[in-house]
């Protein structure tokens, strides 16, 4: 009886400290998420295989609002405090926090080959793989279109210009009282694409950044105006400061804008909120003197450097990664592939919401027509200087603070200022 229970001792001893060490081995990734609409449970769905698969190996998503990615996630990578991976929309403007991926990956090619041009977007300076894109974006409007047949008013067409959506929104507006006839993202991207629509460059003829030009100018006089005589709500932007982003979803949900400037990535939560309420229609980018364009940009999940586990994360990239899982991912959130294979194979999107089919078919059809100065701009690993200077000092010529012709100065010394902060 002694040797037995000496026995079971030592089986029990053993036991417990596999069981401790196995506990000691278990490693815990933290991934910093934000929804558009309800991709987060899409990806706890993919992640949930991945542990199954690896029981070493934990991945918490941590969800939380886009402007915590916007504002306070920079903050914690520069203090070395980040999370292992993100979800990130500055996507040159963080690189120098990216980890280098290859040596941790199965197979580089197939990352070059599924993702090559996007991987530029990632390390503008470098051939590094440090990520891929969560999804491809297009800036683009979205209209109230059950507004418009109430009011018995014809939509714009095909090579409609601003002016002549501005013009039609608010005569729909006025007849049926809705209170907001336009309303945009308040961001610096969002203005960037109409801005190039209207002839603005960006750039000056040695690629340097240039963001004050006529073709500017045009765009944001129109902004000033619009939000002078009602076209646009004063409450909504100036209801905050600085180069902070505020969009106009909610109220677009609700059935208080007629027309709303912002992206295909508000299809997931217009399909989700709206549904059949009313007809909500993306429509093409309205034209400028220059151009019918949007901005392209996305979401991309970025390994970063300062992680205790690059072995683990990469092996979790490379699992998220993989065709399969991007075809489930696109296909469920319904948004557009930032996967090669995928855009040209096509991807089977979880929706019998003709408007969700009509939105996507829209934006994606967009690509073709997208100015290579919107493409230039979105590949400048600083674009978010020029984003938050234009955003910020436009704003503040339109609730009283500054005249445009000041705001404009203050654009340009602020692009100066932060890009000589940045090169020093």
């Amino acid at each position: 009886m002694t040797l037995n229970l000496k026995s079971l001792l030592t089986v029990t001893s053993v036991a417990a400290a596999l069981m401790a060490s196995s506990a000691l081995a278990q490693t815990e990734l933290r991934m910093m998420w934000y929804n558009d609409g309800s991709e987060g449970e899409v990806m706890q769905t993919i992640l949930d295989r991945f542990e199954a698969d690896n029981p070493d190996i934990t991945v918490v998503l941590d969800v939380v609002p886009y402007k915590a990615v916007l504002e306070s996630l920079p903050i914690q990578l520069a203090a070395g405090a980040g999370p292992d991976i993100a979800r990130v929309t500055d996507l040159g403007g963080l690189s120098e926090y990216y980890l280098d991926l290859s040596p941790y990956v199965s197979d580089t090619e197939y990352w070059e080959t599924s993702f090559g041009p996007f991987l530029n977007w990632l390390a503008p300076d470098s051939d590094r793989i440090s990520g891929f894109m969560t999804q491809l974006t297009v800036t683009g409007p979205y209209v109230n279109k059950t507004l418009f047949e109430q009011a018995e008013v014809t939509m714009p067409g095909d090579g409609a210009t601003w002016d002549d959506w501005a013009t039609a929104v608010v005569v729909v507006a006025d007849k049926l009282d809705i209170p907001i006839p336009m309303a945009w993202d308040r961001s610096g991207h969002r203005v960037a694409g109409p801005a190039i629509a209207m002839g603005a460059k960006m750039f000056d003829a040695d690629g340097n950044p240039a963001l004050v030009d006529g073709g500017l100018k045009k765009m944001a006089q129109r902004l000033y105006d619009w939000h002078q005589d009602g076209t646009m709500s004063k409450e909504l932007w100036g209801s905050v400061s600085g180069s902070t982003y505020l969009g106009a979803n909610e109220d677009f949900a609700n059935a208080q804008v007629v027309f709303y400037m912002s992206g295909s990535w508000q299809i997931p939560q217009f399909a989700n909120k709206i549904g059949d309420a009313f007809d909500w229609w993306a429509v093409p980018a309205p034209c400028g003197d220059a151009a019918c364009t949007g901005m392209p940009g996305g979401a991309a999940l970025v390994a970063l450097q300062d992680t205790k586990h690059p072995e683990e994360v990469g092996k979790l990239m490379d699992f998220l990664a993989q065709e399969e899982n991007l075809a489930e991912f696109y296909g469920k959130t319904l948004f557009i592939p930032g996967h090669l294979g995928l855009a040209t194979g096509g991807v089977e999107f979880a929706t019998d919401d003709p408007r969700a089919k009509h939105a996507l078919e829209t934006f994606s059809g967009a690509v073709p027509t997208i100015s290579q100065t919107a493409f230039d701009l979105q590949g400048y690993k600083n674009n978010r200087v020029l984003f938050n200077a234009l955003i910020s000092r436009l704003n503040e010529a339109i609730v009283g603070e500054l005249t445009l012709e000041q705001a404009y100065a203050r654009m340009e010394e602020d692009v100066a200022n932060q890009l000589a902060e940045l090169n020093r």
